[in-house]
Parts: C-alpha cells; structure tokens; sequence
C-alpha cells in the first residue's frame, strides 16, 4: 500500500499530529501603569483565539476577570514567598486557600509555577524551592485539586553548563543533586512537567557575527547539524530546547515533559541590542506559532507536544534595564497590536511572514529564474516525514492528486519523493513565505527545481 492511499485520513491525522496537543499561550505581566483593565484584558484575549495564558502572581481582579472565560491560566507564587511556602506548611495551606481552591474551577487554573528563574535570583531561594513545591503540592492534595494543577518552577538556559551542541546539553554541576534531580524526581511523581524559558533572541543578540539571522527567526535556511548525534536543527528554538532534552537524559530523566513558559523578540531596543526591531519580533513570534501548531517535535523528541507561551501580552513600560525590557509586548497598553501575527490554526492561513528569507532562505541562493522549491529532508526520519505529509495534504491544502496511485508523480513510490512533493506544493500555495518551508525540520528550501523520477515539481499554482 502506498504511503499516499488513503486521502481521506488525513485531515484527521493533521489535526491530531498537530493542532490538537501542542499550544500557544501568552505572558500577562503587569510592570506597568497604562495597562486596561483585566476585564478588558479577559476580552482581548477572546478576541484573538488565546486559550492559555500565564500571570506571575494570583491577582484577585485578574483571576476574577478570567472567570468562566474558558481560558486556561498558570498562576505564579513568587520567589520572595517561597522561604515561607518552605518553612510553614501553613503557609502553603493558606496560599492555596486564598489563591487557588477559591477561584477554581470557575477559574481554570492548570498550573502553579513556583517562583521564577529561582537559580538565578539574586535572594539565594534555591535551597527553598524544593520543599516550597511539596508543600504546595501538600495544600493542594488537602484540597483535592492535585489531579487538576500541576506544579512546576520555570528555569532559564542559565541552569545549563552546556547547551551547544544540543546533545551535549548538561546542567550546572553544583545544580544537579541540590536541585534539579530533586525536582525531576518531583515532576515524575506527580506527573508534571518541566518549565523553561527560552530566548534565542539572546544568544543571537551576543552571537550574531556566528548565529544566522535566518536561523534564530525560524525562516528558511540550510539548517545547522549537530556534531554528536548528526541531526540537522533549522532554527535555534529547537536547538535550545534540545540541549534541555539532552540534560535531562543525561541524568536518566527523558520521560519528563516540557512547556516553555517563556519565550519572545522584542521590538525595540538599545543601540546594542543587535535585531531587536518589530520586524525581527513580528517574524520570530508569527514563525514561532506556525512552528508550534504545525510543526510536531523537536529533532531530538520527534513525538513531542509543546505548549509555548509567549512573552509578553504588553509592552511594560515600568519594567527596568535595557530597553528590550520595556518592548516584548504583542499588544501597545491602548490594545493595538505592535505587529500583525496569528495565535490560531486558522489564523496561519493567511499568515505570511513580513519579508521572504534573505537569498531565498538563509544563504540558499535561488535559481537564475528567481524561483525556489522544497523538498524532504530525508534525514529528518520516518515519522516527521509522514507527520508533515500528513499535514500538508490534510489540513495544509497541498495537491497531492498527483502522488495518489498510477498518479503522474506517484512513481517512485518513496516516502521521501511523496514528502517532498507535497511539502512543494504546500510551500507554492503559500507564495514561497518564509518559515513554509519548515515542517518540524523535516524540509529545506533548493533553488534547483527538483525531479524525481519523471515528475518535475511546479513553480506555482
């Protein structure tokens, strides 16, 4: 049987292998004195198709506002509470109390982010966090919610000592017994999953002279391969959640979720801040939400779902240090956007990055003709190949007639010919726009208009 025999499943393996387990969700932080109210807040949200969002506190107006939104919300208890949450059970009892078992369920809470980035806080409350979780953990079992909240702590790449190349991602040495296997124990017991904050925006900012532009933007470029385990990653998001993947293997942890609570670009900053500008933002996030609700996993989890939430729902304007600080936001305070993307499956349709990769993605010049194709990458596996067939002649919309049996470009009958026909006319439909060409790393852009066999790939439709 063919790899393309039954058209008629796709649509369904599309939705299930894509939009029905990875999410996008945004950061409601509130450093600032110009915000609109969180009712308006609540609505703003609506509006835009947002299902998820996290805050970093437990407002008594906020989590009243997202009261029968239907939107799913992580709370924060913060890092000056936990030597308390650590020291009392009490404590804990009573936050819980107050903050949680009073709002819920009308307020779906669905996590508790203990602290924030504690490694690195200048107050030294690591050595609190472990027993803060537990008794947070303790306060929600008395009240019988422990089944519905999960509770975890977001960590930044700091905590790692290696993250390049990604599979030689491993933690800080003076980390791992004091902290971090105790939490990954954690998380396995109770059935959580592991928070990161992940800014490529950073690592490109300090390494741009070496880190392709393209690559940290999610725009199409010939990919970087790593040099222990021979994948091929197409942009540093990837890599950088990788190098967490790798770290937690490392000490026997792989069955152990993500979620990545943070992650952004911002649209301005210092005259140091190298790509920091709405452009840049406007690529990376848009690129970033077609990667997560149609790309699958990750090189090293092909299988995995990622729930990634964007940072930050406003710009801040009381937010101190650089001028970054001050400018992650999607949305100015008066509710205009900063820049145009989606946050829906739906909304990716008409979304088209606001320029096409440079030379036609990442160093790939095109052809005399101007044109460029794209093809599978057949390094990428058996299952990210079909995942992306799947999506492209489902729910992508690509013409995939002509790979069906006794079909013109059916022969030959290879999942990679079939993959790279179809992710062509995908990446035709969409007008060549930037970051179409991508499919959980599991296509490149050419400037050779392939051939396989005797079916040449169209330019357009």
């Amino acid at each position: 049987m063919g790899h393309l025999f039954l058209l008629s499943v796709f649509l369904l393996l599309s939705k299930i292998a894509y939009s029905g387990a990875s999410y996008i969700g945004v950061n409601y932080g509130r450093t600032a004195n110009d915000l609109p109210s969180a009712v308006k807040v609540v609505e703003l949200l609506k509006s835009q198709g947002l299902e998820r969002v996290k805050v970093y506190d437990t407002d008594p107006a906020v989590l009243k506002a997202l009261s029968g939104s239907g939107i799913k919300v992580t709370v924060d208890l913060p890092n000056e509470l936990l030597f308390n949450a650590a020291k009392r059970p009490s404590f804990a009892y009573s936050w819980v109390e107050r903050n949680i078992a009073a709002y819920y369920p009308s307020t779906e809470i669905e996590a508790i982010a203990v602290g924030n980035e504690v490694f690195v806080d200048a107050h030294n409350t690591t050595l609190y966090l472990i027993h803060a979780m537990k008794n947070v953990h303790q306060a929600l079992v008395k009240y019988n919610l422990h089944s519905a909240i999960k509770i975890s702590s977001p960590i930044a790449l700091s905590a790692l000592q290696n993250s390049y190349p990604s599979s030689a991602g491993s933690f800080r040495p003076e980390l791992v017994d004091t902290a971090i296997k105790p939490m990954l124990d954690f998380l396995r017991q109770t059935g959580s999953y592991l928070m990161i904050n992940v800014y490529p925006f950073f690592a490109y900012e300090a390494n741009s002279d070496v880190i392709s532009l393209d690559y940290a933007l999610f725009r199409d470029n010939p990919g970087v391969v790593d040099s222990g385990n021979g994948l091929r990653y197409f942009n540093l998001f990837d890599a950088q959640v990788d190098a967490v993947f790798a770290a937690m293997t490392a000490l026997k942890y792989d069955d152990i979720k993500i979620v990545v609570t943070e992650t952004g670009w911002p649209s301005k900053g210092d005259e140091n801040e190298i790509g920091a500008s709405p452009e840049h933002a406007a690529a990376y996030n848009g690129n970033l939400v077609r990667r997560i609700l149609t790309g699958g996993g990750s090189p090293l989890r092909p299988q995995a779902d990622f729930t990634v939430y964007i940072f930050a729902l406003f710009n801040e304007n009381k937010k101190t240090g650089p001028t970054s600080e001050r400018n992650y936001g999607l949305f100015y305070p008066n509710e205009d956007k900063v820049y145009d993307i989606p946050f829906t499956v739906e909304g990716l349709k008409n979304y088209r990055d606001s320029r096409s990769p440079v030379n036609g993605g990442g160093g790939v010049s095109k052809s005399s003709s101007g044109n460029t194709w794209c093809v599978a990458n057949g390094e990428a596996g058996k299952e990210k190949l079909q995942a992306g067939l799947d999506f492209a002649c489902g729910e992508g919309g690509a013409d995939c007639r002509p790979i069906q049996p006794d079909a013109t470009c059916y022969d030959p009958n290879t999942l990679e010919a079939h993959a790279s026909f179809a992710f062509n006319s995908y990446y035709q439909k969409q007008r060549r726009a930037g970051g179409s060409c991508y499919f959980g790393g599991a296509a490149y852009v050419v400037s050779q208009q392939p051939k396989f066999g005797e079916c040449v790939f169209p330019t357009g439709y």
